[in-house]
């Protein structure tokens, strides 16, 4: 329960759009290297209406701060999931 509403807390600390939290939430999980939370952020995106070419995008800005190599492997993780719809 408190860990919900730590979450519902923090989504409602500034005027990010549900959209551009989203969005946010994907980029942290690529730059942490975590491809579980980017298959979670890309599935929840996707049911909230987020297209999966602005999905991908995040995995196309990742080229600059964190590399090549680690904004192909954010794509192949994002695909996994957009593939499949």
């Amino acid at each position: 329960d408190a860990y919900s509403a730590l979450g519902a807390a923090t989504a409602e600390a500034g005027k990010l759009t549900a959209r551009e939290r989203r969005l946010v939430k994907l980029a942290l999980a690529i730059g942490a290297v975590s491809e579980g939370a980017v298959h979670s952020h890309t599935r929840r995106g996707l049911s909230e209406g987020i297209s999966s070419e602005d999905l991908t995008q995040v995995s196309l800005l990742a080229i600059g701060p964190l590399g090549l190599p680690r904004a192909v492997a954010a794509g192949t993780w994002i695909s996994d999931i957009t593939d499949k719809s």
